[in-house]
């Protein structure tokens, strides 16, 4: 009878052991399968992407028939066609065509006569395809008598140059989007870009001249590179090469606040009428939608064309911050007039450009559907272009070494397995130790 009860005991704890083993793998297959929560912030991180497919068709058609495209509320493109045989070439294409009475021939002449009339600070000049327009503004700054000869320009050019008053001031926003901080003032960082050899944040160019060290404290403990490689005025952007080389882990994400990031999967040209959003250090993660393209802005320090204008709202200190939507990069901030409590324009100097410029291609992840995501580890990147986006072709196993070593996701089940493993082990051993005492008293009692 005392035997039985025994078998039963450790066929009973032979069983739970069995059953905390299966138990805990499961735990540790839940921990470990599951994916990082997409960041929640109360704005979206995806819109309807861009298709380029309106831009194709202005190349294809000549600027003498058409005047610029953009992309309607619901992500068509619509293209702005001079005559009827492009208009219906449009439609086979099956984009919609909007007929105007100027080409963008005509848009980028009254563009040219104004810049080259005397240069006026704090004004600005942007093509308005919906409205087939070029959009002079004038910010506070400006004077009657200099606003007096401007329009005289305007006027001299045609009607379909629109005079504006804004509020504010145009100006860049030194003072995305983690902040670097140097004696020339405070930034964000755009993009993480390599050369092959080294990597760098691509951020705005009159943030600092070349040889501007950067710091990611206010204290200059922790540097973080140098200036190399800018252009301002006429354009707006810079290198900061990383002290190490190496941008390191989540390299192919752009911070967005509250620890959370945006995963960034290549780079595209921004279009009239989409949806964007921009990060930046001093005001977070704003959206807003591109308004018009190929904009001159007359900072004091200087005159930058071919920007993208928006309607999102930036503040000092968010300069060189990135502009992307659905996880693909469009631009960094360069300047603008207004801020995030009144609204305003921003507008940012386009990546690809950049890019193609500066002989350095963007750090991107694998597309994950364009949703937001917490920051992925990095990996090396294969061949591409200057501007080109390129795969990722190594691996990093640091994330799943974390998860197991997590106590808040695997612990739990890796105690399970421990106890089950400690509890197994043991009824083994004592049901051995039991035969062998059986096997001794039997050889004992039965030797000669």
């Amino acid at each position: 009878m005392r035997h039985a009860r025994r078998r039963v005991v450790r066929r009973v704890t032979r069983l739970a052991a069995v059953g905390g083993l299966l138990l805990g793998g499961a735990m540790v297959t839940n921990a470990v399968a599951s994916e990082p929560q997409a960041p929640s912030i109360g704005v979206p991180f995806t819109a309807p992407p861009a298709t380029g497919e309106g831009t194709d068709l202005v190349s294809r058609l000549g600027n003498s028939r058409t005047a610029g495209s953009w992309v309607d509320k619901a992500g068509r493109p619509v293209v702005a066609v001079t005559d009827d045989k492009a208009a219906a070439e449009v439609k086979r294409a099956g984009a919609q065509a909007r007929m105007v009475e100027h080409s963008m021939s005509d848009l980028k002449s009254a563009a040219a006569t104004l810049r080259s009339a005397p240069r006026v600070s704090g004004t600005s000049w942007a093509m308005d395809y919906k409205s087939n327009q070029v959009v002079v503004r004038g910010d506070s700054t400006v004077s009657s008598s200099d606003w007096s000869r401007m329009t005289k320009v305007a006027e001299s050019i045609g009607s379909f140059v629109r005079m504006e008053r804004s509020e504010g001031t145009f100006t860049t926003r030194v003072n995305g989007a983690q902040p670097i901080l140097s004696t020339a003032g405070r930034c964000s960082a755009g993009f993480n870009v390599t050369d092959g050899k080294s990597d760098f944040i691509l951020t705005a160019g009159h943030c600092g001249p070349d040889g501007s060290v950067w710091f990611a404290d206010d204290r200059g403990r922790d540097q973080v590179g140098t200036s190399l490689k800018g252009s301002f005025p006429g354009d707006d952007y810079s290198l900061v090469k990383y002290d190490g080389g190496r941008a390191g882990k989540g390299a192919d994400v752009v911070a967005v606040g509250d620890d959370k990031g945006v995963r960034i999967t290549g780079v595209a040209d921004a279009e009239v009428g989409q949806k964007i959003f921009r990060s930046g250090s001093t005001s977070g993660l704003r959206e807003g939608e591109v308004t018009a393209l190929n904009a001159t802005v007359n900072y004091p320090e200087g005159t930058v064309t071919g920007l993208i204008e928006t309607n999102v709202c930036a503040e000092p200190g968010d300069s060189g911050g990135p502009m992307f939507a659905d996880g693909v990069a469009l631009g960094v901030t360069s300047g603008g007039s207004g801020d995030c409590t009144a609204g305003g324009t921003t507008f940012f100097q386009p990546v690809t450009k950049a890019l193609t410029e500066l002989g350095v291609k963007l750090i991107v992840a694998k597309s994950s559907g364009g949703t937001g995501a917490a920051p992925a580890p990095s990996a090396s990147q294969g061949a591409a272009s200057p501007g080109a986006s390129a795969p990722i072709t190594g691996t990093d196993v640091s994330t799943l070494l974390s998860r197991l070593t997590d106590p808040r996701n695997v612990g739990p089940g890796m105690l399970v397995i421990g106890g089950s493993l400690v509890a197994l082990v043991a009824t083994r051993w004592i049901r051995a130790e039991q035969d062998r005492k059986a096997y001794r008293q039997y050889y004992s009692a039965t030797w000669g």
